[in-house]
């Protein structure tokens, strides 16, 4: 049988209320332009992480900031203790982690994968499968885990992360054709037109029923591959079935204008000018809970930007991870928080399926 530390549980719980109540707080502030602007563009440069981790490790190296503990308020390359000893880096005496959720995977046994979920019992740690068992991970709960930015860290030097290298008005090489592509990927047809005129006076505009993608083309090429990438977002997004952009065009307009901003961001691009005006007064439109809208909007702009980022052949900036980790290990940790699928991989003689 699978006991429970009951006074562990007690205190991770508590403390896990503590780290939701921190985020909650920090996330009802993202309501103005340039605050979720700037969230924007630490998620761009953490996307190893899920959108609500980067918040966390945002605002608490920004805590420590402020006390005069580290050298900036800006996250650069975050990772755990263990994974900065691997790369020859120690934390520097006296600083602190900052707090992140990681999920927390049960074992689970059954005499078949396709069993009724009822019939799977949980393995305590120190049991092993039954001959003819099968096994599979569930994610049960998360916990608090602590990371270090590398300012926090010194040791080995720490290879420096290639930079697009970008001109005046010109968009990031290999996007616009890598964004198309993906749009294509989709079934739609890409239209390019020679005036916003042409579109109802829209930069782009994407017709759901006709599979189209239309894009205004007498910009500069940064302002089309913006205005191309916000129209596959919509694509990815805001179907006829996506029931908060059905009821709020101003959450599929903001998710889709800030996924643009995120990958433009992650190519080195800042997008302040056009986007801060473009969300500034959104969420104060959106009715209900404010800060709940806010954070499921946000969540969704980092998987959608990071759905496009994966599929890019492009010069990115770094991913939040410092270069040479392990980071087939560090996916596997993190990315069920942001919603992505674990492997499945071979246990012994027996197969193994994962549960979300």
């Amino acid at each position: 049988m699978y006991r429970i530390d009951e006074p562990k549980r007690a205190e991770q719980e508590a403390h896990l209320k503590a780290l939701h109540e921190k985020l909650t707080t920090a996330v009802g502030n993202l309501v103005t332009g340039e605050d979720w602007m700037r969230a924007l563009m630490v998620s761009a440069r953490l996307r190893a992480y899920s959108a609500m981790n980067s918040v966390l490790i945002w605002v608490g190296l920004a805590e420590q900031y402020a006390q005069g503990l580290v050298p900036t308020d800006t996250p650069t390359m975050v990772a755990g203790i263990k994974q900065w000893n691997s790369l020859g880096r120690t934390v520097i005496k006296g600083q602190h982690g900052l707090e992140i959720r990681l999920p927390v995977f049960g074992r689970y046994a059954a005499e078949h994968p396709d069993a009724p979920e009822a019939t799977w019992r949980r393995l305590g740690s120190w049991e092993k499968l039954a001959p003819g068992e099968v096994l599979k991970r569930k994610l049960v709960n998360t916990k608090v885990g602590r990371v270090f930015d590398v300012c926090q860290t010194e040791g080995a030097p720490v290879e420096p992360l290639p930079s697009p290298v970008l001109l005046t008005g010109q968009a990031p090489s290999g996007l616009w054709d890598g964004v198309a592509a993906q749009i294509a990927a989709r079934g739609f047809d890409l239209r390019l037109v020679d005036s916003a005129k042409a579109i109802g006076g829209a930069n782009g505009l994407t017709n759901y029923l006709a599979k189209t993608v239309q894009v205004r083309t007498d910009v500069e090429p940064l302002s089309a591959v913006r205005t191309l990438t916000h129209e596959l977002a919509h694509v990815l997004a805001h179907g006829p079935d996506a029931e908060d952009a059905a009821t709020h065009r101003g959450i599929a307009e903001v998710e889709a204008e800030s996924t643009a901003a995120l990958v433009l961001g992650a190519h080195g691009v800042d997008t302040s000018q056009y986007t801060v005006p473009y969300v500034a007064t959104w969420a104060s439109s959106v009715p209900g809970d404010q800060v709940e809208t806010v954070m499921r909007t946000f969540d969704r702009v980092a998987k959608t930007a990071t759905t496009i980022l994966s599929l890019l052949d492009t010069t990115q900036v770094g991913n939040g991870l410092p270069p040479g980790l392990d980071r087939e290990a560090h996916a596997h940790q993190h990315a069920p928080d942001r919603g992505g699928p674990t492997p499945r991989r071979a246990v012994g003689r027996t197969r193994e399926a994962v549960a979300r």
